[in-house]
């Protein structure tokens, strides 16, 4: 037991890790758009500015004094698109390395990009004056900075940003529009000030909403993808669903099941006069409609045999009824072939044989690569059933352990009496179901 639980810590740890290395994967993706949308925001901010200085040269000199202030801007736009390039830079190589940025250099991030606006607030106080430049457009570029601060899906870095933007913007008022302090222009700056702080908070909490909703996405996918892993592609939806929702150990455990063997008769002889795309393709087709029977009856497909399947009815999810789940499925499969034949020039005959009984049911292999499988001596009777097919030129043979699960439903089965097993020492009773 203490061996079970310690692979099942261990998985879980390993699980862990793909989660959390996801999650960061995908912050970063959010990341690399933000940056994205920043470099974009400064290049729609130069264009604009040499629009209007082509357009209408004297708004510059009446808003910058000439152009000396202008090309101050145009310096820092540069300068930041640079940074921010930069920037992208990193994010990608991290992203390739399946490496989370620094959260020191995240912060000073922030710090850098939310001080453009008040650099350029600064220059513009010096051209045109304090009152003129507070109530100017500058001040709304915080807002930008804020609002794309969602995409770093973290509360207290938003909340950061917009903390560094109301202090900028109250400081820069403080200082450079001091003569306005005591009258109503004080709680003017304090106003803007908070809501942008407010701005700010808001936005962490978006983005924490984003990044909650994010983990549940990939934490639902890893579920998904450890389903794949172990099972394949041999689990319907429903019964991937409910896999997730009841979860799978790591260890084994000890299960009574329905073992079902299939197997398809004459299909090598059958194989040697086709090309290999149509014995592929009527395998493919064959398997598609039993497969479809399993799904219905609550059954997966353990492994895939060549021309033939292992089901399980029972593990990885139990159920009380796997006897009654199997022979059901093995009836309709006989009746779905006898229609497909009908309609094909290349007839298949299947052998189905059924045991149900006690296995060690788990997730068998190397740490790498594990796959659930069960095994035990039912397995191999279910074998060993499945080829007595031959023997007795039937299609459906029971064990005596599924024919007294089935009580009543196994009244039409046929007994063959007593026969010889290969690798049994004692006789065993068989059944024929047709």
């Amino acid at each position: 037991m203490a061996r079970f639980a310690s692979r099942k810590t261990r998985q879980h740890a390993v699980l862990s890790e793909d989660f959390e290395r996801e999650l960061t994967r995908e912050v970063l993706r959010t990341e690399l758009l933000r940056v994205r949308a920043l470099i974009v925001t400064g290049c729609v901010m130069t264009v604009f500015l040499t629009a209007i200085y082509l357009v209408d040269p004297v708004v510059v000199n009446r808003v910058w004094r000439g152009t000396e202030g202008l090309a101050e801007v145009y310096g820092l736009l540069v300068g930041f698109i640079l940074f921010e390039v930069w920037v992208h830079t990193q994010i990608r190589k991290n992203l390739k390395l399946d490496r989370d940025l620094p959260v020191v250099r995240r912060y000073i991030g922030a710090l850098i990009e939310t001080s453009l606006p008040t650099v350029i607030l600064i220059l513009q106080i010096r051209t045109m004056g304090a009152s003129q430049a507070l109530g100017f457009a500058v001040p709304l570029i915080y807002f930008i900075f804020v609002i794309l601060s969602t995409l770093r899906l973290d509360f207290w870095l938003s909340t950061f940003t917009g903390f560094v933007a109301a202090a900028q913007l109250f400081a820069v008022a403080s200082i450079y529009d001091s003569s306005s302090f005591g009258e109503p222009q004080t709680y003017f700056h304090a106003v803007r000030s908070t809501i942008i702080l407010i701005c700010g908070v808001l936005a962490g909490s978006v983005g924490a909403q984003l990044r909650r909703q994010f983990a549940a996405s990939i934490a639902a996918a890893t579920a998904r993808d450890r389903v794949t892993n172990l099972f394949g592609q041999h689990v319907s939806p429903q019964v991937v669903e409910r896999l997730m929702a009841a979860g799978t150990g790591a260890g084994g455990d000890v299960r009574r099941v329905a073992v079902m063997f299939v197997d398809f008769r004459g299909f090598t002889a059958g194989a040697q006069s086709r090309t290999p795309q149509e014995v592929v393709d009527r395998l493919d087709g064959a398997f598609a409609v039993l497969v479809d029977i399993l799904d219905r009856e609550g059954g997966i497909v353990n492994k895939f045999l060549g021309d033939g399947f292992l089901a399980l009815f029972g593990a990885p999810l139990e159920a009380s009824d796997a006897a009654h789940r199997a022979v059901a499925a093995g009836r309709e499969m006989l009746t779905a072939m006898h229609r497909i034949n009908a309609e094909t020039s290349w007839p298949l005959r299947i052998g189905i044989g059924i045991h149900f009984g006690e296995v060690v049911a788990g997730n068998i292999g190397s740490p790498r690569r594990k796959e659930y499988t069960v095994i035990g001596d039912t397995v191999n009777f279910a074998s060993r059933l499945e080829a007595l097919n031959k023997e007795f030129g039937s299609q459906l043979l029971i064990s005596a352990a599924v024919r007294e699960a089935l009580g009543r439903d196994g009244d039409d089965a046929v007994a063959l009496g007593e026969v010889e097993v290969r690798g049994y020492d004692q006789k065993v009773a068989v059944f024929q179901l047709g």
